[in-house]
Order: C-alpha cells, then structure tokens, then sequence
C-alpha cells in the first residue's frame, strides 16, 4: 500500500529514435552562448563565462503536440536549440570525459518570455518566470550520441516557412563538452537531464498559430503549432 498523500505526477518522457522514451528529470538552460545572439541581447560574449538557468521537467511539449500560448505576456520569443540527454552522471567532469555522460541529442525551443524577463532584469530579480513556465520546453525526438557530432553543423529556426534563424553549432561560444563540464561543477548531473545548450541570433516576437519548426543537422527536428 502507497503512503503517498496524493497521487505521484506524470512523469515526462521524450521519444528517441530508438523507439524507447527518455524520462526527463531535470532540465537545464545555458545562457547566450552563441556570439551573435549575445551581441544582439546587448552583452560581450568576449567577457562572459557560461551561466545557467532551469526549466521544471513537466516543461516540456514532445511528439509534436501544440504548444499552448502562455498567459501573462505580449512577447512570446523563439530561440531554437541543440539539446543534450544525459545518460551517466557525475559531478566535476573533465570536458575531455564529458561526451561520454552524454545519451542523445535532440532539437529543442526555449520559448520565452521576453517582456517577463526584460522587467526581471531591470529589478534585478530571478527569470524563472519568463523561462521556466508550463510548456516553454518543446524537445524533438533524441537520437543516439554516437550518430551526431555536437561541434558543427546548421542549426535553423522557421515559423511559417520563413527562416528566423540560422547559425552553426560551430558558433557556439562554449562546446557542449565544456558547458557539461561547467554544469557539472555547479551540480551532480544525473541521467534524465536535459541540458539546453543556447540559440544563435535572429531570435523574434511569435503570435497565437504560429507553426515553428526547428532543425539541427544530423539530429533533426522540432515542431510545434501556437494555439
């Protein structure tokens, strides 16, 4: 007999593309860490060590489902984004080990709440608002590490066809090996997270009904609609 009090929540899987689901247990964000997108959101990426910010787990939009319009905001932005799985944890990991922690990798969108955000930053208060609301995390399918190489290759951003953003994972200011190996000083990474790795410039304002769809090459894809 359970001595749980209330049910236990649901908990959140992403599909891989082995046919299996991984079980989401935590899942982290870096913050602008491609050049361009930096200069555009008014910072020197020359000058600045990675920092990080979380998403709740239940966050994620997987199998393609729409994405509910979030309340409270006027500016709903896109950033598109190499996600990384983890599949054995540890805590202080060398950037020469840290691909080996790693499950999968997959597509995702930090949807965000950019006038959230905008005032949080001017009261010198936390984002967990503009960031980390219901359904700010929609995850494409995870495909197996040993098929994807996280240090080059196209990452692009459509909404309605159009292309918003494009850049390269060879952009990217810190590799996926050194932001694990960063993360990993801060907290013990474990399997089931999820570890956002930022989003190249061209990152725009997306209305109710809006398609977006999301690519990296050699990975694949995201998709969602805003309703």
């Amino acid at each position: 007999m359970s001595d749980l009090v209330i049910p236990a929540p649901a908990l959140p899987t992403v599909p891989t593309s082995t046919g299996g689901r991984f079980p989401v247990r935590r899942v982290f964000c870096v913050g602008r860490n491609y050049a361009a997108h930096a200069r555009e959101m008014g910072h020197d990426p020359d000058r600045e060590p990675p920092f990080f910010f979380t998403k709740p787990a239940d966050a994620v939009v997987t199998d393609g489902a729409d994405t509910p319009y979030p309340s409270i905001t006027r500016q709903l932005e896109h950033e598109v984004e190499l996600v990384v799985a983890i599949g054995s944890g540890g805590s202080d990991i060398a950037a020469a080990q840290a691909l080996d922690h790693v499950w999968g990798y997959a597509v995702g969108l930090d949807l965000t709440r950019r006038d959230l955000q905008a005032e949080a930053k001017r009261l010198g208060r936390p984002w967990d608002m503009a960031k980390g609301f219901d359904a700010s995390a929609p995850v494409g399918t995870i495909v197996p590490a040993a098929s994807v190489d996280p240090t080059r290759g196209a990452i692009d951003l459509d909404v309605d066809g159009e292309r918003r953003q494009h850049g390269d994972l060879g952009d990217q200011i810190w590799s996926v090996a050194e932001v694990i190996a960063e993360l990993s000083r801060a907290v013990r990474l474990e399997p089931g997270d999820l570890v956002m790795t930022g989003t190249p410039d061209g990152v725009g304002v997306v209305t109710r009904g809006a398609v977006l769809r999301g690519t990296v090459a050699g990975v694949g894809s995201v998709s969602t609609r805003l309703v």
